[in-house]
């Protein structure tokens, strides 16, 4: 077992981990249940490289963990039962998704466009003192490639990462080794997302009934629930290939379809990573109530092109 207070060489791996985050780089790191890959969840482009490095088919939100209750208010809207809930059961194995602030410095594509965030403190020591030490809110999945069994051993991130994630700080096997549960505060009745290391049995001894998730092709609030639509208020066009009076333009790469009363480009260099980072900001920008609606110009189905097109094809329904 790593021990950060009194190993020398835990404390040089956790000054390159925080340097790397900083860097825009991914690191995986260790929490009491499983091991998760971490980017600076202010940094659009790495959490877009978050999704490249899993393979992720579509722009689920992530985890957003910081290292103290704190930390977390300053993010997202706090109500009566998160701050029972946090004030019993953090740090650990809780998630709670809450309405973002209106200053939320968190890149929207790490809550997949949404207005909520799913947040949590993890009760591992190191995690807390990456977290501490780093000082910016870190959004993690878990450190494998998507669909493969979650790690919970730096072991296991090697052998599903490889050379994607790069670095890994390794304090041992995970002491739950379930990802954490999942209760989304955001309405009157809570609503259990995810079962994880707190049971629904205690949850409701705390805060009183919670209800359970309905399949109802519903936006997600956390990762693992079925995805719909970031829907924009006014019509959007996929494979664009000319526009149309009072149309605006989301364009791809180092061409136009003309001119247009607005113009956003996710990446003039064509570069998916990019894209992804600026997709959301972007619809924003162009979800206008002067504009007859929104055309996006042909985004390639490769890599990460997939889940912009996955997102795009949601929102054009």
């Amino acid at each position: 077992m790593v021990d950060p207070n009194g190993d020398p060489l835990a404390s040089a791996q956790l000054e390159k981990a925080v340097e790397a985050i900083r860097a825009g780089k991914l690191v995986a790191f260790p929490t009491e249940t499983v091991y998760g890959l971490g980017a600076d969840a202010t940094n659009a482009d790495a959490v877009a490289s978050i999704f490249a490095a899993k393979g992720r088919p579509a722009f689920n939100p992530l985890i957003i963990h910081v290292a103290s209750m704190e930390k977390a208010v300053q993010l997202v809207e706090f109500n009566d039962h998160a701050k029972l809930l946090a004030e019993t059961n953090w740090p650990g194995p809780l998630t709670i998704v809450l309405p973002r602030k209106d200053d939320c410095p968190v890149a929207l594509l790490a809550g997949a466009g949404l207005e909520t965030l799913a947040i949590r403190v993890p009760e591992n020591s190191y995690a807390r003192k990456f977290l501490s030490r780093v000082d910016v809110p870190i959004a993690a999945p878990s450190a494998n490639k998507s669909g493969s069994v979650s790690p919970t051993t730096a072991d296991h991130v090697r052998e599903s990462l490889g050379d994607v994630v790069d670095l890994i700080l390794d304090d041992g096997p995970c002491q739950i080794g379930l990802e954490s549960t999942i209760i989304d505060l955001t309405d009157d009745v809570p609503v259990l997302l995810r079962s994880g290391g707190v049971t629904i049995e205690m949850l409701e001894r705390q805060i009183g009934s919670i209800q359970a998730a309905v399949d109802d092709n519903s936006a997600p609030k956390a990762p693992g629930m079925l995805s719909r639509h970031y829907a924009t208020s006014i019509p959007l066009r996929m494979n664009a290939t000319e526009l149309e009076e009072g149309e605006a333009l989301l364009a791809f790469g180092g061409r136009t379809l003309g001119p247009a009363p607005a113009v956003c480009n996710l990446s003039r260099a064509g570069d998916l990573n990019e894209a992804a980072a600026n997709l959301f900001d972007m619809m924003r920008k162009l979800d206008r109530p002067d504009l007859k609606g929104i055309a996006v110009m042909e985004i390639p189905k490769t890599g990460l092109g997939r889940a912009i097109n996955d997102r795009l094809r949601r929102a054009s329904r």
